[in-house]
């Protein structure tokens, strides 16, 4: 019982630590949406407001998810997993 109010202390103050060094939206960006999920919502947002063609639209799309999934790859190699 004990240990477990202890550990709710620690998330409580790790999270205090985080909000005083990243910004409240960055956190609540990390923790809803993904960047993939974000940038095909934006991209799908430009492609019905500014009227981007479908080709941008999936090249934004290939490129975004195409280099993230290298980085994601290269910092398990490097780092572990």
């Amino acid at each position: 019982m004990e240990e477990n109010k202890e550990d709710e202390k620690q998330e409580v103050e790790a999270e205090s630590k985080a909000l005083t060094t990243k910004g409240v939206l960055d956190i609540v960006q990390e923790k809803l949406i993904s960047r993939k999920l974000l940038v095909f919502l934006t991209a799908t947002g430009l492609l019905a407001a500014a009227g981007l063609d479908s080709d941008t639209w999936g090249m934004i799309a290939i490129v975004y998810v195409g280099g993230q999934s290298a980085i994601d790859a290269v910092k398990v190699w490097r780092y572990g997993g």
